[in-house]
């Protein structure tokens, strides 16, 4: 935010320099961010051209001839072409210096003396961007009448300077020059003086009648202003809201946003003779709908979007865009103000959609105080009469179904003092809220703190503690030693086993990732999830930061794709990765009562198979000492690929599954990547685990190896393989383990070719040969018997 401290100075009486109120400014919670200032132009003046002639040698050269009072007549040459006789403009006499370190002297220019420079706003400091467009490529023109040889940066304070502050979020009534200005007042305890205005409302009753048809607008207030007369605005209003960053326009344009800049308070003002029907409807959109912006481009409309229309069409985006369709023109003459206060959060969600973002939106998207919109309106008309751009006809619209009131706060002296370490007595504290607009009252060894709705970010006693710190001055608070006993630190043994499984997975080639707990509901859509899934039922956040992320998750698996796919599509070929963190499960899951956070694993990777991830936790379960983990076929889920996933069980209980995502959710994530994704509930995980190691001695007797290559339906799963397999070879099998899958030549379609090796141990003595043999047969007949599996040689 750019703050001219001239335009500050109308409200507060600023004795300090400006190194002094920026610090002070600072160390009260306002962060500077810089300080600009025009002190090093000098040497520019006044002067009135009285006479202008064409140069003898140069056609597009002119002779100017300028009266500057008490410093004399001067001849000055200059290839300007917007400057008549008779026009008061800035003069750089020789020796003067003006911004960029431009040197002027007195020279000779096709033969013709030029005593000086006529300037331009950007010689004097002024941004492109800011400049008129009528002005950007002439001469700085004064519209008022001005004495004759004035030090022109003196005279329109333009050596005061401007402050930078950056605004936090919590704090948007600082985004208006009279919030500033308050914050000035209490940080150096002087007075603050508001505008004084009449409240130019004779009556409720209003020309243009205003329907509020959606819940998005809080409060919409609409007056008729008539004999306007567009033109450009005063020279000062218009140097002001340069300084403060903005270009003016016209004097209804520039009026309504130096009201803006100073109450921070969006306000629009429509062509009332384009209204039809004299009704302004504010509503929700409609799909299909489109409407044709100030910049000339035509926007689609969502029903998430608020309007302002009338009987016929639409004027404009609330909080954000008014329409071409209705907009103020050099034939307007009458106007409709509005003065409205909308929801945050459709404003933002607009705003980011359409790729929209303006000043009002700006301010919208933070939260406005609704009590403000009726002091923002008041102080257009005020203006507006004041410059002779319009008069206001009595009678308003102020739909306002629900006023937000001024909240009361306790606040313990004791408490106030215990937080902050220091001394105050009853007085003082009073006294510093006083300072920042709260009256209070004490009341039975407590203080009743009445808090201004503009200060919507204190809601609670910690809140005003604060207020009085800041006042006070953080940095005079002596620092102290704490004091309190020495505990032993310790970690708890479930941060212990997850610190396990993160070691045991990034040995083995996974990285870790992190992600954001708050996701957007349409990633629901994009994993494919039916409307009925409970997972759907996400907890919702009050003030979200946009629709992306608006829930809290009830799933990884949204977030470990986005990984996975926006590592495939910067080009690495293969990828292994692992989150820990929580999901969120709201007061509907039939297991407890109320909302709950579940610590949850969740693998991605791709570049291999299924296997990998299934390996992964095969390896993890033994690592960790979980015992009896199994996988079975998984039921039809909509995210993952049917007959390549599994169900993952320890001890029958189910904890989660791995699978193969399905082709249509890989399209969602726009990667030809197969993703293998894998979500387990780590809790459950940690309660099976056990530290202990059994210690197992070295074999001493060989083992005897088998590999068989069976060929089964497609249908069939290793899990009913193993099973046939573990059943058959009791004690002496030790190990067994898939290594191929073929399909292809030679095998009938619907078929596939399984190939495992089986290994075999005695513990007390050497296998004989026919003891395996034995075993295998069997092996193979119950294979052929029970999945109908024929052998590939």
């Amino acid at each position: 935010m750019l703050l001219p401290i001239e335009w500050l100075n109308d409200y507060v009486d600023i004795k300090e320099n400006n190194r002094t109120l920026a610090d002070g400014l600072t160390l009260s919670g306002s962060h500077v961010e810089s300080i600009q200032s025009k002190d090093d132009i000098k040497g520019v003046y006044t002067g009135l051209i009285t006479k202008i002639t064409s140069h003898p040698d140069a056609d597009k050269l002119r002779i100017c001839t300028l009266d500057l009072g008490d410093l004399g007549v001067r001849q000055i040459v200059t290839g300007a072409t917007n400057v008549q006789e008779g026009h008061i403009v800035p003069v750089a006499l020789s020796g003067a210096v003006l911004a960029n370190d431009l040197n002027i002297v007195d020279s000779q220019l096709r033969g013709v003396e030029s005593q000086g420079m006529l300037c331009s706003f950007e010689e004097l400091g002024y941004s492109e961007s800011v400049i008129p467009k009528e002005s950007k490529d002439g001469i700085m023109i004064f519209t008022e009448e001005v004495s004759l040889g004035e030090d022109v940066t003196k005279l329109f304070h333009m050596d005061r300077g401007i402050i930078e502050f950056e605004i936090t979020p919590n704090r948007p009534d600082c985004l208006g020059i009279l919030g500033m200005a308050k914050e000035t007042a209490a940080t150096f305890d002087i007075e603050y003086n508001p505008p004084i205005m009449d409240s130019y409302c004779q009556s409720k009753e209003c020309d243009i009648k205003v329907s509020v048809e959606t819940e998005g607008c809080f409060r919409y207030i609409g007056r008729v202003l008539e004999n306007v007369k567009i033109e450009p605005s005063p020279l000062w209003m218009q140097l002001r809201l340069m300084e403060a960053g903005m270009r003016p326009i016209n004097n209804v344009v520039d009026i309504s946003n130096y009201v803006m800049l100073e109450y921070n308070q969006p306000l629009h003002a429509f062509d009332a003779d384009e209204i039809a029907a004299g009704k302004i409807v504010v509503r929700q959109g409609k799909t299909g709908e489109q409407l044709t912006t100030l910049d000339g481009v035509v926007r689609d409309i969502e029903e998430s979007d608020i309007l302002i229309a009338d009987g016929e069409k639409i004027l404009g985006f609330a909080g954000i865009m008014g329409g071409l369709i209705g907009e103020v023109t050099a034939g307007t003459k009458r106007i409709f103000l509005e003065s409205a206060n909308f929801n945050e959060r459709p404003i933002r969600l607009t705003s980011k959609r359409l790729a929209l973002r303006t000043e009002a939106s700006t301010r919208f998207e933070k939260g406005l105080d609704p009590n403000t919109a009726i002091l923002a309106a008041n102080r257009f008309c005020q203006l507006m009469e004041n410059v002779g751009a319009g008069t206001v006809v009595g009678g308003e619209s102020d739909h306002y179904p629900n006023p937000v009131e001024e909240k009361v706060i306790e606040l313990r002296q004791e408490r106030v003092n215990h937080l902050l370490g220091l001394d105050l007595d009853e007085s003082y504290i009073v006294g510093a809220l006083k300072r920042l607009g709260m009256e209070s009252q004490v009341k039975d060894g407590l203080i009743y703190v009445t808090v201004p709705t503009v200060r919507g970010d204190i809601v609670k006693e910690v809140d005003l503690i604060e207020e009085v710190g800041r006042i006070y001055g953080f940095h005079k608070i002596a620092p102290k030693a704490l004091h309190g006993e020495l505990t032993e630190g310790g970690r708890s043994p479930v941060r212990d086993k997850c610190d396990s499984v993160r070691d045991l997975l990034v040995s083995i080639g996974y990285n870790q990732i992190l992600t954001y707990s708050f996701i957007s509901p349409k990633t629901y859509d994009k994993i494919m999830l039916s409307p009925q899934d409970p997972i759907r039922e996400s907890l919702i956040i009050m003030n979200p930061l946009g629709e992306d992320f608006s829930i809290m998750r009830r799933t990884q698996i949204p977030n470990m794709l986005d990984v996975l796919a926006r590592n495939a599509n910067r080009g690495l070929e293969k990828f292994k990765g692992f989150e820990i963190g929580r999901i969120f499960i709201g007061k509907d899951e039939q297991m407890i009562e109320d909302p709950h956070e579940r610590l949850t694993l969740s693998l991605g990777v791709y570049g291999y198979d299924f296997y990998e991830a299934k390996e992964a936790i095969t390896l993890l379960a033994e690592r960790t000492g979980i015992n009896k983990l199994s996988f079975t076929r998984c039921e039809e889920n909509p995210t993952f690929h049917p007959g390549r996933t599994a169900n993952v069980y320890i001890d029958e209980k189910f904890i989660g599954r791995v699978g193969e995502i399905h082709p249509l959710v890989q399209d969602n994530y726009g990667s030809k990547k197969s993703f293998v994704v894998a979500e387990l509930d780590l809790e459950a995980m940690v309660e099976h685990m056990d530290d202990r190691r059994t210690y197992s001695p070295l074999p001493k007797y060989p083992a005897m190896q088998r590999d068989l290559a069976a060929v089964v339906d497609e249908e069939i799963m290793l899990c009913q393989i193993e099973d046939i397999v573990i059943a058959n070879g009791q004690e002496m099998l030790e190990d067994f383990m898939l290594f191929d899958i073929y399909r292809g030549n030679q095998i009938p379609e619907g078929k596939k070719s399984v190939a495992f090796s089986i290994t075999f141990r005695n513990k007390n003595r050497t296998l004989k040969e026919e003891e395996v043999s034995d075993i295998m047969e069997k092996i193979k007949d119950d294979l052929e018997s029970r999945l109908d599996a024929n052998w590939r040689l």
